[in-house]
């Protein structure tokens, strides 16, 4: 895979990242075990930075063989007076993975950070150095906040496509030098698998990169490591990540299209009839901890997705597991439901993490949207897989959870929620109004839909009236699993002014053409 220069203030890294970059595609690792290996520790997969804040960070790689991991950072790319760290000694219990948690940074500066392994027996024996840089949270006001957001990457058998620039999408959202990018879950197709060519209406082929972790889906522990390094063989992602740190949720398709705990599969095609999808969940969620680094997720996953992300005075970000919590995918229609889509000890958390919030804006990071019809049926029943059902009169189901939620928010007083999402394969703003509601107890909202990254597009989904949502633009295609060689692929941009506050959503596609742009002003309870 060829390479291409960083865009902006982020040319500093050009150099080191060209070189690391020229490993080409690290799918020779797998060649031969790691203890048939010779040479020095390699970091073929690249570096990430995740769950930043104002005085911290956490820091990722992947070894080709058990190394220890250091990592050294310097407020320039020359790493003048570097400060060491020590990071884990990565082995096969992590997938040669680690992450290493960076504490006492500078706020509001570029990091510029580097990562070495060594040969755990000779510490002299290292191998080349990787770099990255991301900025610290601000910790005054007027320096502004810009993000980028969006989902849903390699689905529904669309896979890296070299010949179209890969994961091109990320090219274009490295190009808006934004502090952070918020993945808004569906990181993997662990259900999809990807074949070398797929027909399209045109006659011609798309064309993918192929490994034999994608080529099935995913049961074992080791099928769902391999579906997280399937993407990192794409270099527009490295590159990505090695310039902008993430904030990562997971939805459904991390496990199994729909999934919800409890689940067991009745047939047995293409997985084992009788497999409990909490199996596979545990099995995703520790190859998930181990390919991202989350400040609430260990190597051994005991801890939980949502948290909320602190990026100084004018943001706080509330991350959402609308998976885990959740009761099973039915009708949705009951008048009573007190686990709803997550659960009641993350709702209360919700409820106090956003009562306590000092920030000018609060988003509220859902991996499933609030207003838009998710079906999920099963033999002719018209189960739902998120919050809406399509009854526009009261709540009932899941919608009992999000009514409590928005009546709290108005009560309280609390300013400034947005809500941010992906999961249908289109993008689209919606505004959410008292007015038009048959639940009326709440001020008005913005709920924004991004995605996909790569994967099929698909057609709006319909509106619930239950909370009044007004869809003022959308942009989807007409036919069903669209590829990314035709277009319709996503992503947001969140850009709050540091002198006036204000908010401005954009929505972009695959290139960065701006869709749609609209302004919130600060302070207002509903907008």
């Amino acid at each position: 895979m060829s390479d291409r220069s960083l865009p902006g203030r982020r040319g500093v890294l050009r150099g080191s990242l060209a070189a690391s970059a020229a490993l080409a595609l690290p799918g020779g690792i797998a060649a031969a075990p790691a203890f048939a290996l010779s040479g020095r520790p390699r970091a073929d997969w690249g570096v990430q930075a995740g769950d930043v804040t104002a005085d911290s960070g956490l820091v990722w790689v992947r070894a080709d063989r058990p190394a220890r991991m250091i990592v050294e950072t310097a407020a320039t790319a020359s790493f003048r007076a570097p400060r060491r760290w020590r990071g884990p000694l990565l082995g096969a219990d992590t997938d040669f993975t680690g992450t290493t948690r960076l504490r006492g940074l500078p706020a509001g500066e570029q990091i510029h950070y580097r990562v070495t392994l060594a040969d755990p027996d000779d510490p002299r024996r290292t191998g080349e150095p990787v770099t990255g840089t991301f900025r610290t949270a601000p910790d005054q006001r007027r320096r502004g906040v810009r993000f980028v957001w969006s989902g849903d990457l390699a689905g529904q058998g669309w896979g890296i496509n070299e010949s179209i620039g890969g994961y091109r999408i990320f090219d274009a959202m490295a190009r808006t030098d934004p502090d952070f990018f918020l993945c808004s879950g569906d990181n993997i197709y662990a259900d999809g698998p990807i074949s070398a060519t797929a027909a399209l209406p045109d006659g011609s082929l798309y064309r993918s990169v192929t490994t034999e972790a994608k080529s099935h889906v995913a049961i074992t522990l080791d099928d769902y490591r391999g579906n997280f390094r399937y993407n990192l063989l794409d270099g527009a992602l490295r590159r990505f990540n090695a310039q902008v740190p993430g904030i990562i949720q997971w939805d459904d398709h991390e496990v199994r299209n729909n999934w919800y705990p409890g689940e067991v599969i009745g047939s047995g095609t293409p997985y084992p009839a009788g497999t409990r999808l909490d199996d596979l969940a545990r099995r995703s969620r520790r190859a998930f901890s181990e390919y991202f680094p989350i400040s609430t997720l260990g190597a051994r996953p005991s801890g939980r997705v949502y948290r909320a992300l602190r990026h100084g005075p004018l943001l706080d970000v509330f991350v959402l597991d609308m998976r885990s919590h959740r009761n099973a995918n039915s009708p949705d229609d009951q008048s009573t439901d007190p686990v709803g889509i997550l659960g009641r000890e993350q709702l209360e958390w919700l409820k106090r993490e956003l009562a306590a919030s000092r920030a000018v804006w609060k988003v509220i990071a859902n991996d499933m949207p609030l207003g838009l019809v998710v079906p999920d049926p099963v033999e002719g029943r018209p189960n739902f897989e998120a919050v809406a059902q399509g009854d526009p009169g009261a709540p009932l189901g899941r919608e009992l959870q999000i009514a409590e939620l928005l009546r709290f928010v108005k009560h309280r007083r609390i300013t400034g929620t947005v809500w941010l999402t992906a999961d249908v394969h289109h993008t689209s703003a919606q505004h959410y109004d008292p007015a038009r509601a048959a639940f009326k107890d709440f001020e008005p909202f913005w709920e924004f839909v991004s995605g996909p990254l790569n994967a099929g597009a698909f057609p709006a989904s319909a509106l619930d009236g239950t909370f009044g949502p007004d869809r003022v633009f959308v942009k989807a295609p007409t036919a069903s699993n669209v590829s990314p060689a035709e277009g319709y692929q996503f992503f947001g941009e969140v850009d709050i002014d540091g002198a006036s506050g204000e908010l401005t959503v954009r929505l972009r596609e695959y290139d960065g053409t701006v869709l749609f742009t609209r302004t919130l002003q600060p302070g207002r309870v509903g907008q």
